[in-house]
């Protein structure tokens, strides 16, 4: 029996080192054969899925190499330097799979989505596996905290509840913005965004001036015609970057070209993604409705990249770039260069915007205070992450101390570190997170009642 675990364990470890855009087409084949939908169907709309993954990824991977260079010479033009380095996500990910509990945890996830869906406390099956690496490092965090491997176990295990309900909750509205039938995004570093920009468009709209500005792609283009084509806006907005990064002419055409490409191939890889998911959601919703009838609408829980490509995400984050860079230089006490981690303000950008209703101005309004939280949340904990990542062998050249900028400063994560570290701050901010996870609740009540 013992063999048989840790060949589990083992083959599902390897299983995690597959690429998303291999890993989730397995699942959705294994998915679609269990709701029983024709091997042919099943084989077809697996492989679209994971082309559609890695078209996706590759314009992604374009940008972020794009951008890398014009973002580095901002930060050189602006003098700004700091003593600790935004790394991005990868430690964090290193600290994760090395966390003693995570393949327990990861199998407990799968059973209690499948437990909450045959109770009907869920209409979300979560099939983006790579991304419980986002509940289960809330787990590793706790731990390091409490020494306590109960208490790490039930907070992760309780954000993996909320992070379905809130997928769900939502999950109307991010259909309507990506355009794709049936998906829901059960992404902790992403959706715990949605309650905050949710309340912040309450606010925004009743605030006079501000409320009446309509500044989606489709309004802005029916305006200004041509000019507010998704991809022309691309053009500007990457010959902008570039001069302000004291590009040459030539520079600055090439970062116009790209990044007018990059907002104009990536929505057709969502149409791709789409097209993909359309007989896997049909079959699903058949299949739940004969065995459990009456639940209303099934979503497919998939990664936040299936946002990436609404010309409004991409529009609103690369506006973010240089507000970021700037918060980091004027704020008092913020530690590091946003660097590392900047060009995935697409995580968050992309809920917010779905929030929004793809609003870009009220989109980058309510970005901006997401921003400061993440600048100051990722300084302070700069020191912790440092001492976990060697704890799990990984260290940065010259062993410097770093940090990420939106995953390690993410707000509801950096909420619970700093709770469960005895701060009094986050102990009296309870009742706002309650009432905010209220708020989402209503919010999508009186959205199914519209």
């Amino acid at each position: 029996m013992d063999n048989l675990g840790a060949a589990l364990a083992n083959g599902l470890s390897h299983f995690l080192t597959f690429k998303p855009y291999v890993m989730l087409p397995v699942i959705i084949f294994i998915v679609s054969l269990v709701f029983g939908i024709k091997w042919s169907s099943a084989v077809k709309s697996a492989l679209q899925l994971g082309i559609a993954f890695i078209g996706i990824f590759m314009v992604f991977d374009y940008f972020v190499a794009l951008i890398k260079p014009v973002t580095e010479a901002l930060i050189a033009r602006s003098g700004l330097a700091m003593n600790v380095l935004d790394v991005g996500w990868p430690p964090l990910v290193a600290i994760t799979w090395s966390f003693s509990l995570a393949p327990v945890l990861l199998i407990a996830f799968l059973v209690i989505n499948m437990l909450m869906l045959y109770f009907r406390l869920t209409r979300t099956v979560n099939i983006d596996i790579w991304n419980f690496w986002h509940v289960i490092f809330v787990a590793s965090l706790v731990y390091f905290i409490t020494d306590n491997y109960w208490m790490a176990a039930l907070v992760s295990l309780a954000c993996f509840v909320l992070t379905l309900k809130l997928a769900e909750w939502s999950a109307p509205m991010i259909t309507t913005y990506c355009g794709m039938d049936s998906v829901s995004v059960p992404h902790l570093s992403a959706i715990t965004h949605f309650p905050l920009a949710r309340l912040g468009v309450s606010v925004l709209s009743r605030i006079p001036f501000i409320r009446s500005v309509r500044a989606d792609p489709e309004h802005i283009k029916t305006k200004l015609g041509i000019l507010g084509e998704p991809m022309i806006l691309g053009f500007f907005l990457g010959a902008a970057l570039a001069f302000g990064g004291g590009y040459t002419v030539k520079g600055m055409l090439e970062m116009a070209f790209g990044f007018a490409a990059v907002i104009l191939i990536l929505p057709i890889m969502g149409g791709v993604l789409g097209s993909a998911l359309l007989p896997v959601s049909e079959g699903m919703k058949e299949f739940l409705e004969k065995r459990l009838p009456g639940r209303g609408t099934t979503y497919i829980g998939l990664d936040v990249a299936i946002l990436f490509g609404v010309p409004a995400t991409i529009v609103s984050a690369v506006i973010m770039i240089p507000i970021s860079i700037g918060l980091a230089f004027v704020l008092p006490g913020v530690r590091f260069i946003p660097l590392g981690d900047l060009t995935n303000l697409m995580v968050p950008m992309s809920i917010i915007c779905a929030a929004t209703r793809g609003n870009i101005v009220h989109s980058v309004i309510i970005g901006i205070p997401v921003v400061i939280g993440n600048l100051y949340l990722a300084s302070t904990l700069a020191p912790m992450l440092t001492e976990m990542a060697a704890h799990a062998n990984y260290t940065v050249a010259g062993g410097e101390e770093f940090t990420s900028f939106l995953d390690g400063g993410q707000l509801f994560r950096g909420w619970l570190v700093e709770l469960f570290s005895g701060n009094l701050v986050a102990l009296a901010l309870i009742p706002l997170v309650l009432f905010l996870i209220w708020y989402a609740w209503r919010d999508a009540r009186q959205m199914l009642q519209n």
